[in-house]
């Protein structure tokens, strides 16, 4: 939870955790499905309380924050300094009337054994006091509104809330399914690339996102490392896309490594809806919408890893997937890297801003050395490989493959950014 002036740099503080899923086991396929979330989704807010979709490999839950008063009965103590005209308990008592039994007590049990450190006072009391309920502070509740299941025969890789408020997709490695948000039992299958001969499949999609202000269009990626724009309008099942982006393999620069590293593993659209950025292994790609020829603009990111493909690939790094997002503002761009490192450039026309942060108490704030953007200079792509060389990162330290920050997000309208790496959440604010 943010709090700040404006004077001033937030302070977060925190404000509640939960459990959003359970360990399970799909008795029909033998599988164990894992409480891990892969996603977690904002949705419109109301009446003050928070929405949210999360999801692990199979099972999608909408989640429903709110802040519940928490009331405790006070004063239900007997007060003997008030007096009352209806004559005392203990005369009544004594007369040998019976009295009724209470809430949760037996008829037999004498009135004196209510409680077993309860005394009647000399002469009996005089009155009682009722019972008050009072609020004190308030407590965050979590409350599973939905669960979305049994829809995907793979593991979910994305969902995506619509600009529309009542629907929501959730994509897997073939299938893209539409949600509505008040209907858990049904989903509508939009995307489907499985093909008839498993044997025959080429590629998977690796990513889904609505376009954040056209309810009716979307864009997914794929593992050959293109994306796609598809309409809803066109027709029921969009096996058509209405926009390819693709970049084109340059002549001779195939390799072994080539379908890997250009597998996109996010995708994510600018707040206005116009670009697209997209993460692959080795780059960030920034497209318009309205230009399919190309990538508008490439942020290098691991590029000085390029001679140690042969070791990422034993170690099974070169799969890692990494997340990528834009600043409020779109005038940035960040993803994540080896040793809790982040990346940050300028993605305005002109930039040659390139920024990389280290995820710890203590950030190294380095200028990268590697070019933002490809340079055309033979003399300077000398210089890049001499330097990817020596075997350390763009910040000069030794590569550490195990710390990796996969995951990381801009806030919308302030200029900070929130990256988990290991088990900790760091904050970042300019």
């Amino acid at each position: 939870m943010m709090d700040y002036s404006v004077s001033r740099h937030p302070e977060f503080r925190y404000k509640t955790e939960f459990q959003s899923h359970e360990p399970e086991f799909d008795y029909l396929k033998s599988l164990e499905i894992e409480e891990k979330i892969n996603k977690i989704r904002w949705c419109q807010t109301a009446n003050g309380s928070i929405f949210m979709l999360s999801t692990n490999d199979k099972t999608i839950k909408l989640w429903k924050v709110l802040e519940k008063k928490v009331k405790k009965i006070s004063e239900m103590n007997i007060d003997p300094s008030k007096t009352a005209g209806n004559g005392s308990i203990g005369s009544s008592i004594s007369s040998g009337l019976k009295p009724l039994p209470v809430n949760g007590s037996h008829p037999d049990k004498c009135f004196n054994s209510l409680t077993s450190d309860f005394t009647f006072p000399p002469g009996g009391i005089s009155s009682l006091r009722f019972p008050v309920v009072t609020s004190h502070d308030t407590s965050l509740v979590a409350r599973c509104r939905r669960v979305y299941a049994h829809a995907h025969d793979y593991h979910i890789n994305s969902i995506s809330n619509n600009s529309d408020g009542e629907t929501f997709i959730s994509a897997d490695d073939l299938r893209v399914n539409l949600w509505n948000l008040e209907i858990s039992n049904q989903s509508f299958n939009i995307v489907d690339v499985k093909p008839s001969n498993m044997e025959d499949l080429t590629e998977v999609i690796t990513s889904a996102e609505f376009h954040p202000t056209h309810c009716n269009m979307l864009a997914y990626s794929s593992s050959k490392g293109s994306i796609r724009l598809i309409d809803l309008r066109q027709s029921a099942l969009c096996d058509t896309h209405s926009k390819l982006f693709e970049e084109q393999e340059a002549p001779g620069s195939r390799s072994f490594f080539t379908e890997i590293i250009a597998s996109i593993s996010d995708i994510k659209f600018g707040k206005e809806g116009r670009y697209i950025l997209s993460r692959d292994y080795m780059t960030l790609k920034l497209w318009d919408i309205n230009m399919d020829s190309g990538p508008v603009t490439t942020f290098q990111v691991h590029e000085h890893l390029r001679p140690r493909l042969c070791d990422l690939y034993d170690n099974d790094s070169i799969f890692d997937k990494f997340e990528c997002c834009l600043s409020g503002d779109g005038l940035r761009v960040a993803s994540g890297s080896y040793s809790n490192l982040f990346r940050v450039f300028g993605s305005s026309t002109g930039s040659t801003e390139a920024t990389s942060l280290e995820a710890s108490k203590n950030p190294m704030r380095n200028q990268t050395q590697i070019p933002s953007r490809p340079s055309r200079s033979i003399s300077s792509l000398t210089r890049v490989v001499r330097r990817e060389n020596q075997g350390v990162d763009a910040n000069g330290n030794a590569f550490d493959f195990t710390t990796k920050l996969l995951h990381l997000a801009w806030h919308p309208t302030e200029n900070s950014i929130a990256c988990a790496a290991a088990n900790s959440l760091y904050m970042y604010y300019a």
